[in-house]
């Protein structure tokens, strides 16, 4: 069964609205979804709009420092509350009819709303009417939700990436540059893929990495997948990709990369069409590894490098689905895609659910 080769998913996976409709309906509310970091919410009042299955739904950091998320309307006439990034103060105000709501989602205000100074008409109960609030877990600076509430607590949901990951101090990590990718061409799958199997590495990168292939290793551990390359000989200077490295993703969207010595990548891939993903990049430093201004700007400039070559090869993997050819899916290396096996095999269970 190890040797047995296997086809990938359908390019209806990939290009289908229908299917992207049955995502939305399933994949991305019933699992825990990387959403943002939780260091871009600086100071309280800020805000973060996103969508989740194209669900407008609003980040928040309220009076106490805590980040909460709710869905991002109003509950009188349901408008989007919030359209950009920005600081609310202490209010979370309606442009349309100045319903207000305070930072943990209470209502304020409804003004008018039974008539001229009748704000609260009889039978409308306030306390019923503030926004909807969405289950929201933040782990170190990573910010997950669970729309419909249905997924294992984190903790659980987590285990197995939390014990890939046991050897890394994660209460210091420093987020010291951001590569903001915006929108990239092709199926949010493709990125998750690409980034878990090794086997392309030697090709794609040739001219940014020095990671051989015979060094690489596969690993398939629960809703955790992806790989691993140990090199006897590191380079662990700025400028060089050739290190110790691990590139794992939790299902379905949440991806990091560690890299020795003392180094992390942390992407968000919000999905957004069946064709188009958002992908930005959080570097951080490790406890006792620092990087001055010109090392980050030499990480910044490498990576930049390294995923503007994932994404041509991406952007092509979803051009390539429009060939009545990749109707059926394509082969998986039975030794170096069982990680995307395992990520496919896990796609079609959640779809069931």
């Amino acid at each position: 069964m190890a040797n047995k080769i296997f086809k990938g998913l359908p390019s209806k996976a990939y290009t289908d609205r229908d299917f992207w409709n049955k995502e939305c309906k399933s994949v991305f509310l019933n699992n825990w979804v990387f959403v943002g970091f939780a260091h871009e919410l600086k100071n309280i009042g800020d805000v973060i709009p996103i969508t989740v299955a194209e669900q407008p739904i609003l980040l928040v950091k309220n009076s106490k420092q805590k980040i909460l998320a709710y869905h991002n309307v109003c509950s009188h006439r349901c408008l989007i509350l919030v359209d950009q990034p920005k600081n609310i103060k202490k209010i979370i105000s309606c442009p349309y009819h100045a319903w207000s709501y305070d930072l943990d989602g209470n209502l304020l205000a409804s003004p008018h709303f039974g008539g001229t100074n009748n704000h609260n008409p009889n039978g409308f109960n306030k306390k019923r009417n503030g926004l909807k609030s969405i289950r929201i877990k933040i782990w170190h600076d990573w910010i997950f939700i669970n729309i419909n509430n249905k997924a294992l607590p984190f903790d659980k949901y987590a285990a197995t990436l939390i014990k890939q990951l046991k050897n890394i101090n994660l209460k210091n990590i420093k987020a010291v540059a951001t590569l903001d990718f915006g929108n990239i061409s092709t199926n949010w799958k493709f990125l998750i893929e690409n980034f878990i199997e090794p086997y392309h590495v030697q090709f794609v990168h040739k001219k940014t990495t020095s990671q051989p292939l015979r060094d690489h290793y596969t690993i398939v551990d629960g809703n955790c997948y992806g790989s691993g390359v140990d090199l006897k000989e590191e380079d662990s200077s700025s400028e060089s990709l050739s290190v110790s490295s691990k590139y794992l993703s939790l299902f379905p969207n949440f991806i990091i990369g560690t890299y020795y010595p003392g180094q992390l990548g942390v992407y968000l891939n919000n999905p957004l069409k069946p064709g188009i993903t958002f992908q930005k990049r959080i570097i951080y430093t490790t406890e006792g590894h620092n990087l001055n201004k010109n090392e980050i700007n030499n990480q910044k400039n490498l990576w930049w490098k390294v995923h503007k070559e994932d994404h041509e090869i991406c952007e092509r993997l979803q051009l390539g689905r429009s060939s009545p050819v990749s109707k059926n899916g394509g082969l998986l290396s039975p030794h170096w895609e069982n990680s995307v096996r395992a990520f496919h095999k896990i796609m079609i269970k959640s779809m069931k659910k």
